[in-house]
């Protein structure tokens, strides 16, 4: 995609030109994150989430779900138990 250039207008507005528009799905409304990075303005599409399901998106989590996902895929998993056996297991392993 070729560079454009855009004017920064009155209210510290700027239209982002249409070809970038369409290429990243943006529509009114979208919120972007906007910041400074090397003496650029980086804008950055954002999703919003609910906030009771923000814990899942936290660092932490993200790594053990990366963590889960390479089991998974290097086939390093188990059947599945019934919930007593589960429990069974759990508690065998928090007196180790």
């Amino acid at each position: 995609m070729k560079p454009e250039h855009v004017r920064f207008k009155r209210k510290s507005q700027v239209t982002v030109p249409r070809e970038i528009v369409e290429a990243l799905d943006l529509h009114e409304g979208d919120d972007l994150q906007v910041r400074l990075e090397n003496g650029k303005i980086v804008f950055v599409p954002m999703v919003s989430i609910p906030k009771d399901q923000a814990w899942f998106w936290s660092e932490q989590w993200q790594k053990e779900e990366q963590e889960v996902e390479e089991h998974i895929k290097a086939g390093r998993l188990t059947e599945s138990k019934s919930l007593d056996e589960t429990l069974n297991d759990l508690d065998d392993m928090s007196k180790e």
